[in-house]
């Protein structure tokens, strides 16, 4: 069965996605040959994306985080704009991803559980102020709130909880999905990896480039970029 006789025959798809979605709008991934983590940096990434390390080496962190994790003038790609496509037709329920980009959000999708959190929200440490991306983009050093707290991204460090209500909407979307596409993850990450185990529906669908180990799981696998893998769907 293919891809789009899958789409035409389900009315309750969930997404679940990682960065492979966003490569092809220009925001490097972590895993790959030019990820984040096989680039010389004066500490490894996961160390510096800590919470010990934005506790301990807070400047450090941030010229990282604006160099590394902020990336300027991206926009959506086909998998965002199909992935809305859907949601609109009411076939996709909702969207579950690892990516902190907003990019789901630019396309117009609405459903959209973020489990790393996003770089577009920010927020004061001391008075929970809130704060958009471009007070921390044009920050010197350490971003501070006119209380004299500092700025955190609201998104998810190593060390760090993922939120508990995202996670339980998460899995209950999933279980009660009837198709399940997995689209630009490595499926190496948990807790995120074993969502794909509260699945029970009819299809589960994997596209990314490389094998992940939910391969022999699937009933469609396509080791193809998934923007030009969802924009040759016939919505």
């Amino acid at each position: 069965m293919t891809l789009q006789e899958i789409i035409n025959k389900s009315n309750n798809i969930v997404f679940f996605g990682g960065a492979g979605v966003s490569t092809e709008s220009g925001i490097p991934d972590f895993r790959s040959v030019d990820g984040l983590y096989n680039q010389k940096c004066d500490y490894p990434p996961e160390t510096i994306l800590s919470h010990t390390f934005f506790m301990n080496n807070t400047s450090e962190f941030f010229r990282f985080y604006r160099d590394k994790l902020i990336v300027k003038n991206v926009k959506p790609n086909k998998a965002h704009v199909t992935l809305e496509k859907l949601e609109k037709a009411g076939k996709l329920k909702a969207v579950i991803t690892q990516n902190i980009d907003g990019l789901h959000q630019a396309a117009g999708s609405r459903n959209v559980l973020e489990l790393h959190g996003s770089v577009l929200r920010n927020f004061c440490m001391e008075c929970n102020r809130a704060y958009g991306l471009e007070t921390v983009e044009k920050s010197v050093d350490i971003p501070k709130c006119e209380c004299g707290g500092i700025i955190k991204p609201d998104v998810v460090l190593y060390e760090e909880m993922l939120d508990d209500s995202i996670i339980s909407k998460s899995v209950k979307y999933i279980s009660e999905a009837d198709t399940l596409i997995i689209g630009g993850t490595s499926l190496n990450v948990y807790p995120a990896a074993g969502f794909i185990n509260y699945f029970n529906g009819q299809h589960l669908v994997i596209i990314n480039k490389a094998s992940t180990p939910a391969d022999k799981k699937a009933d469609l696998v396509i080791n193809e970029p998934i923007g030009e893998v969802l924009g040759r769907l016939e919505l």
